[in-house]
């Protein structure tokens, strides 16, 4: 055998080496990266935040604005189907005004799903922009929510940054998430399409 033959053990050796480095080095990258880096990965894959465990909410009567008929009183949330919900004052500012258009345009782009999911407008006093309402939001429920039945049901709802928020209630009348309508409305759509994917009811 020649001297400069290597050695079996030694040949072996370093093939063992290199198969462990193959499996190994993968796994204290990872570890490096997830302990020694300030580094996590994503816990979630939602875009607005959950309301975890989702929040009932109390069951009360509205009334749409006067001058429409105040007895026809209506239980705005739940009833069987999704709701995107706004808060603020009826006569609706910007904030307000690029709430309800990303609202809107939200659901319309649900296109079949859209009929199960409706637009509700929680006027908080000064109601409210009619024509305004009427002609860009065709549909969207308009109740005032200053009295105490309407005090009630706000309570139950995030009030920091409220005039910037959307909020999905589900069928069943239980408020479980919250969106920041500055955001891409890219992200509430595709949020509200996971919930009604996944969803039994509504």
């Amino acid at each position: 055998m020649s001297a400069d033959a290597p050695e079996p053990r030694a040949r072996n050796r370093r093939t063992l080496l290199t198969i462990a480095a193959v499996f190994l080095l993968p796994l204290a990258l990872a570890f490096v990266t997830y302990y020694g880096t300030g580094w996590r990965p994503g816990a979630h894959v939602n875009h607005g935040v959950l309301i975890s465990p989702p929040r009932p909410l109390p069951r009360v009567r509205l009334a749409p604005p006067a001058p429409a008929d105040a007895t026809q009183r209506t239980d705005p949330l739940g009833g069987g189907r999704w709701s995107l919900v706004y808060i603020g004052h009826g006569d609706c500012d910007v904030a307000c005004r690029r709430a309800l258009y990303v609202m809107r345009q939200t659901r319309l782009s649900l296109n079949n799903d859209m009929t199960r999911v409706t637009r509700v407008f929680l006027a908080t006093g000064e109601c409210c922009a009619r024509e305004f309402l009427a002609r860009e939001h065709p549909g969207l429920v308009v109740l005032e929510a200053a009295g105490a039945d309407g005090e009630a049901l706000l309570r139950a709802f995030p009030a920091a940054g409220r005039e910037h928020q959307l909020f999905v209630v589900d069928p069943l009348g239980n408020l479980v998430m919250s969106y920041d309508a500055r955001q891409n409305p890219h992200g509430l759509l595709a949020d509200v399409k996971k919930l009604l994917r996944l969803s039994q009811i509504g």
